[in-house]
């Protein structure tokens, strides 16, 4: 695929959330956040890609990855067309991997094709983070992320009436929320030390930080399972239609959920999903 029908494909991609946002539908970042937490080992663009082809999608492979699971993609299906790149290491080489090695560098990018689950047929495959307004396991993990990170974890009612408090090097939770509210509070003031204690604080605006780890939350929170739906109210308003601004801050907002969400489910099976 030449570079002129790549640069196509993604403008294409990128207007049409900047497209929707400027007509001040919301819904369709929504969805997108979503898609982030379903797929946050892919790139920006690929779940930008992924979402505008087939919006419902559940889980994405391969076909071959789909058959190492007992999966087989019914005929006739068609793929969804994301982009893999080709990098070197110490002989050229190319990876299917949506991430490259680190230790190599991509020289370039081409057009591979995943399938949607709903698109297979055969084995069951696991539920992962099915749950419902209870985070279960997932609070006393992130609990330890917080701390393995160096962030002092304490609770106070003295915060109230805000649920968290974010300072330097310490997060403060308002205690007797429940376990949902809990574990959003904490990803959502996590998500301030991660991206806001740094010298990009002073590039941000309150309102963007604000914005920002809500969206943050909303990804890790709807990626374990619980049903939150605040994270996207103020997007619109908020860049006034600044789709550069806006896509600036999604790629933000996916890489500290994808760390957030690394750091709490170490499953290799949560992983493939």
């Amino acid at each position: 695929m030449n570079s002129e029908t790549i640069k196509k494909v993604t403008n294409e991609a990128i207007n049409q959330l900047a497209d929707a946002l400027n007509s001040g539908d919301s819904k369709m970042l929504t969805r997108y956040l979503a898609a982030m937490a379903k797929f946050r080992t892919y790139s920006l663009l690929n779940v930008l890609l992924i979402l505008k082809q087939c919006p419902n999608a559940r889980r994405v492979a391969g076909y071959r990855t789909w058959q190492s699971l007992g999966r087989q993609v019914r005929q006739g299906q068609k793929g969804i067309m994301i982009f893999a790149p080709i990098f070197r290491k110490r002989r050229e080489s190319v990876s299917d991997a949506d991430t490259p090695d680190a230790a190599s560098n991509v020289v370039a990018y081409r057009a591979v094709y995943v399938w949607d689950e709903q698109q297979t047929s055969g084995k069951d495959l696991p539920e992962i983070g099915r749950v419902t307004g209870d985070p279960r396991v997932y609070l006393a993990r992130l609990e330890a992320f917080v701390l393995a990170s160096g962030t002092e974890l304490n609770y106070s009612s003295g915060i109230a009436p805000a649920r968290g408090l974010a300072e330097k090097g310490k997060v403060t939770l308002l205690p007797d929320l429940t376990p949902a509210e809990t574990f959003a509070t904490l990803a959502h003031e996590q998500a301030h030390i991660i991206l806001h204690q740094s010298q990009r604080r002073t590039d941000t605006t309150k309102r963007i930080r604000e914005t920002e780890a809500e969206a943050v939350a909303f990804v890790v929170c709807k990626a374990i399972g619980l049903d939150t739906s605040t994270a996207a109210q103020d997007y619109v308003a908020l860049y006034g239609g600044d789709a550069k601004l806006l896509l600036e801050s999604l790629d933000h907002v996916q890489q500290t959920a994808s760390q957030i969400l690394d750091g709490i489910e170490l499953d290799s099976q949560q992983r493939a999903a």
